[in-house]
């Protein structure tokens, strides 16, 4: 899954499975260590929809339940 715009090289990629984030990478997007950290070690399900939202903050995601 990739949230931001590749081409242009300011992206944060997301490796997923069963809809929990796995792993995460930022490439020129700055501030986001922290919440994709947090997505990770929640292990909640995430709306793919929401998660390619540049516009959905990531500290929101993961305030979902895990069920």
């Amino acid at each position: 899954m990739i949230r931001g715009d590749a081409g242009k090289r300011e992206f944060i990629a997301f490796w997923m499975k069963e809809g929990r984030v796995l792993a995460g990478m930022n490439v020129n997007v700055w501030d986001v260590t922290e919440p994709i950290q947090q997505l990770i070690r929640s292990r909640a399900r995430v709306d793919t929809e929401a998660l390619a939202d540049p516009h959905v903050p990531l500290d929101s995601l993961g305030a979902k339940s895990s069920s």
